[in-house]
């Protein structure tokens, strides 16, 4: 569904010319709150200069081009702060940044076709986005507050009852429905012009899924795996 034929990055490689490759590496910085001006640096001299584990950064840049890490990233503590801090910065992306915009789009095209089916194409996406906020608050407010504890002193945790295998099993793929949005707009929805804004509609529906897809893959075989690796430790 999301396979791309893209480069395997490596250490050695220039971040311009990757960038050039997958645009996407763009809002992977972003969630890592690295600035996008990258000069001619390589990989590994971006990660020097940001104090970010060579390795979290190459696995978690090669989920956005389409490959799985063959084994766990997380070396540190500070490589779980930093995971958590992308996914908890991917949050806000989706909270204050896609949200807004996709419901710009779709308030806007029902205000030129106030037609049914336009109504339900906004009731269908709130109601998605709404199962989304409370994903994302549970991530915030149970799961990753946990995984701070895990590498603390689990002694005086007060979530000694939680566990990784009970966030396996609440996580849930959060961008599964954005391909029913999609298919109403390409198959069901009859508009017969606008077709800029039912572009940039559809442009921002991928862009969000995609996202969603490797935020759902970092939890998947990053953390989890980490948080049963600690618990058995």
């Amino acid at each position: 569904m999301y396979h791309v034929c893209r480069t395997y990055i490596k250490q050695g490689m220039k971040m311009f010319d990757l960038i050039e490759e997958n645009p996407s590496l763009l809002l992977m910085m972003q969630h890592f709150d690295i600035d996008f001006r990258v000069s001619d640096l390589t990989v590994r001299q971006l990660c020097t200069e940001r104090e970010l584990s060579e390795k979290l950064f190459i696995s978690i840049a090669n989920l956005y081009n389409g490959f799985k890490p063959k084994e766990n990233p997380i070396g540190s503590i500070d490589d779980v702060k930093r995971v958590i801090s992308f996914l908890k910065n991917s949050h806000n992306y989706y909270r204050n940044d896609k949200y807004p915009q996709i419901s710009a789009y779709i308030k806007l095209l029902q205000k030129k076709h106030p037609e049914k089916e336009i109504k339900l194409l906004e009731k269908f996406f709130n109601e998605y986005f709404t199962e989304v906020i409370e994903h994302l608050d549970y991530e915030d407010n149970v799961a990753f507050p946990y995984f701070i504890e895990l590498i603390g002193n689990r002694e005086k945790s007060k979530t000694n009852l939680y566990s990784a295998h009970e966030y396996s099993e609440h996580h849930t793929d959060i961008e599964l429905k954005i391909k029913d949005l999609k298919n109403l707009l390409l198959k069901y929805v009859a508009i017969n012009d606008d077709l800029s804004l039912r572009r940039k509609l559809l442009f921002s529906l991928c862009e969000l899924e995609y996202d969603l897809y490797i935020h759902s893959l970092i939890e998947e075989t990053i953390l989890i795996p980490f948080g049963y690796r600690m618990e058995k430790a």
